[in-house]
C-alpha cells in the first residue's frame, strides 16, 4: 500500500480518548451539592441513574478527554459530576502521559457559551439606563459607521444581523495575540465593510467585542469588573472570569482535538469563522496569551455548577432568592424570539435567536425535542449551557475534546432525549 493512502486512511480514523472500562477511577461527584437535592426536584432515582448513564455514554464515545455536567431541577442541583481528565489522555497524548482527574470545580474554558453571558450584560446595562439596545452601534461607536454600517443597532449584533460576522485579517497575520491588542480589533471591525446580504450570520467573535466596546465606552469599566458586579459576585461563583488569573491556570481544563479529522468544506466553514484553522484554535486556547485576553464572546471560563447556576438565574426571573439581580422585563426581553428559523450563513445549519441567546425548537433542536421554549448558548464544539422553563430545568455540559464529527452526536442526541423525557 503506498505512503499516500497509509496517510488517507490515518486522516480519517477518529481521534479517540483512552476510556476506561470500569469509569469509578475517573469520575467525581459533588457529594455535597447532590445531597439534599432528588427529593425536592421531582426526580425519581431511577429518572436520575438515567440521565448519569446517557452521560457516561457520551463519555464512552471517546471524543472528550473530559466531560463535566451538572443539572438543576425545581432550583435543586440533581447532578453536578465529572468524568475523565482535566490534562492528560487527549487523543494524541502518548499512554505514559501523566494525568489529572477532572474534578467538578475544574475552570472549563466556555469558549462561545461565552457570548450568553456578555449579552446578559449588555441588557442589564441597558435595564440601567446606560443604553438603548433599538439604538445604532455608531450612536455609542462612531467609527462603526464606516462603509456603510450607520444604521445597524446593538438588537442587531446580539441577534447576529450586525453584518459583520467575521474579522478581516490577512492570513499571515492570524495569530492568538491579536487578540490581545482590544482597540487594533475595535478599529478592524470598524474599518471592515459590510456583508452585502442581509439575515443572519453568526458572528464568531466579532459582535462580542463591539458590544463589550460600548458597555466600557459606556460604564467607564472594564468588562470583566461590570461581570464581576453584577453577576459574578452576587451569584457567589468562584471563577467566571474573562481570561483566567495565572494563579487558577494549574488547575484548568486543557482542550484536545478529538472526533473525526475534518476537511472541505467544513474547515473551510470554521476556519472562516474561528480565524484561525480549528486545531491551530485548540492549541492557542491552551496558551498563556489566550488566558490573558479578554475575549467577550469565547474566553469565559466556568465550572458546570457555575454556567448551570447563571441559566437558573434567568429561569428565575433574574432573582436571586429573594433578590433581584436582572428586572423580569430584562430577562423576558433576553430570551424573546428576535428571528424566526432561518439558515444562518456562517454556520450554515437552521438556527433562532433572541438578542443573545440560542433558541430551540420543534419538533426537535439545540436542546433536545420539543424544546422551543428553551435558550441558552453552545460552545466549541460541543459545549452546552441552557435553561428549558417547561421542564424547569437549568443545565450545562462542558466537554474538553474539539469534536466536529463522529458518533459523539449520536449519544449527545440521546442524552439530551434522555433529558427531556425525564424531566417532563
Amino acid at each position: 500500500m503506498s505512503i499516500c493512502r497509509l496517510q488517507d486512511r490515518r486522516w480519517l480514523h477518529p481521534y479517540r480518548v483512552r476510556v476506561p472500562h470500569h469509569l469509578a477511577p475517573v469520575q467525581r461527584i459533588d457529594q455535597a451539592s447532590e445531597a439534599a437535592a432528588a427529593a425536592n426536584a421531582g426526580l425519581s432515582p431511577q429518572a436520575i441513574a438515567e440521565i448519569w448513564r446517557a452521560v457516561e455514554r457520551l463519555y464512552r464515545s471517546g471524543a472528550y478527554p473530559g466531560v463535566a455536567f451538572c443539572l438543576r431541577r425545581h432550583g435543586q442541583i440533581v447532578l453536578n459530576r465529572s468524568l475523565g481528565h482535566a490534562r492528560g489522555n487527549g487523543p494524541l497524548d502518548p499512554p505514559q502521559t501523566a494525568k489529572t482527574v477532572l474534578q467538578p470545580d475544574t475552570p472549563i474554558c466556555l469558549f462561545s457559551a461565552s457570548k450568553a453571558v456578555t449579552a446578559i450584560l449588555v441588557h442589564k446595562l441597558a435595564e440601567e439606563g446606560g443604553i438603548d439596545l433599538s439604538q445604532r452601534v455608531s450612536h455609542y461607536l462612531p467609527g462603526f459607521a464606516a462603509h456603510g454600517k450607520r444604521d445597524i443597532t446593538i438588537a442587531d449584533v446580539l441577534s447576529h444581523r450586525g453584518r459583520v460576522p467575521t474579522l478581516v485579517v490577512p492570513r499571515e497575520q492570524r495569530q492568538v495575540e491579536l487578540l490581545l491588542d482590544w482597540p487594533a480589533l475595535i478599529q478592524r471591525i470598524c474599518d471592515a465593510p459590510p456583508t452585502r446580504s442581509g439575515g443572519m450570520a453568526y458572528h464568531a467573535l466579532t459582535g462580542g467585542y463591539v458590544v463589550a466596546e460600548i458597555l466600557q465606552r459606556v460604564t467607564g469599566d472594564s468588562l470583566q469588573a461590570y461581570l464581576d458586579s453584577r453577576l459574578r459576585k452576587p451569584l457567589g461563583l468562584k471563577h467566571f472570569t474573562y481570561g483566567l488569573p495565572p494563579a487558577a491556570r494549574a488547575q484548568v481544563a486543557l482542550n484536545y482535538i478529538a472526533g473525526t479529522p475534518v476537511r472541505f468544506p467544513i474547515a473551510q466553514l470554521l476556519e472562516r469563522a474561528l480565524m484561525l484553522p480549528m486545531d491551530r484554535v485548540v492549541e492557542a486556547s491552551n496558551s498563556a496569551a489566550f488566558m490573558d485576553a479578554v475575549i467577550p464572546a469565547g474566553n469565559l471560563y466556568a465550572t458546570a455548577e457555575e454556567l448551570s447556576r447563571f441559566y437558573q438565574l434567568l429561569l428565575d426571573g433574574g432573582r436571586l432568592g429573594h433578590k433581584p439581580l436582572l428586572q423580569p422585563e430584562t430577562v423576558a426581553r433576553a430570551i424573546r424570539p428576535r428571528t424566526r428559523m432561518a439558515l444562518d450563513r456562517t454556520l450554515m445549519v437552521p438556527m433562532r435567536y433572541s438578542e443573545g441567546l440560542m433558541l430551540g425548537a420543534n419538533p426537535a433542536g439545540l436542546y433536545g425535542p420539543i424544546t422551543a421554549n428553551a435558550y441558552g448558548h453552545l460552545g466549541f464544539m460541543n459545549i452546552l449551557g441552557w435553561a428549558d422553563p417547561d421542564r424547569d430545568i437549568a443545565a450545562s455540559l462542558l466537554v474538553t475534546g474539539k469534536a466536529v464529527l463522529g458518533t459523539h452526536l449520536l449519544a449527545l442526541g440521546k442524552l439530551l432525549t434522555t433529558l427531556g423525557s425525564r424531566c417532563r
